[in-house]
């Protein structure tokens, strides 16, 4: 994978990969940037629920699941030191919709995590990844159920 980053002044940058789509890149006014876009370690955040979020719906879609909202949360908790690595992060799948399967729910989050999702594998060779799941009646108040699923294969940090 190629990508390029122009720089646009102060700590701000566009670049964009083979699909064109151009992204913005800034950093916090505390470290001379505008403030003006996402910052880097988000993007970090932004692609790893961004993955496994297109995993998990295509799997629920393809399992005929009626999901009619579908939110992925990441938290991610950074070291106090330089470089601020990530340290640990919490995936939460909030799934919303008429009659959904929690087995369904489940067998996609490991499907992701175990097989599918690329920036899963690799950030979970540097930090420990929690995941976890609430299921909502498609009224998006009724919580049905909620768990947690665990990674069967595991690596060391």
């Amino acid at each position: 994978m190629d990508v390029m980053l122009n720089w646009k002044g102060r700590m701000s940058f566009e670049g964009a990969g083979k699909t064109g789509f151009v992204q913005k890149m800034d950093a916090d006014e505390s470290v001379g940037g505008n403030n003006s876009a996402a910052n880097p370690m988000e993007y970090l955040a932004l692609g790893l629920g961004g993955c496994t979020g297109m995993d998990v719906i295509s799997i629920l879609q393809k399992k005929k699941q009626a999901v009619t909202d579908f939110q992925v949360k990441v938290h991610a908790e950074r070291s106090p030191e330089h470089p601020k690595v990530f340290t640990h992060a919490v995936i939460e799948y909030v799934v919303t919709g008429k009659n959904i399967q929690e087995v369904a729910v489940v067998r996609a989050i490991e499907l992701s995590a175990e097989k599918y999702c690329p920036a899963q594998a690799m950030l979970n060779n540097a930090f420990p990844i929690q995941m976890i799941y609430k299921i909502f009646d498609e009224d998006g108040k009724t919580l049905i159920k909620n768990g947690e699923y665990i990674l069967k294969s595991t690596s060391e940090y």
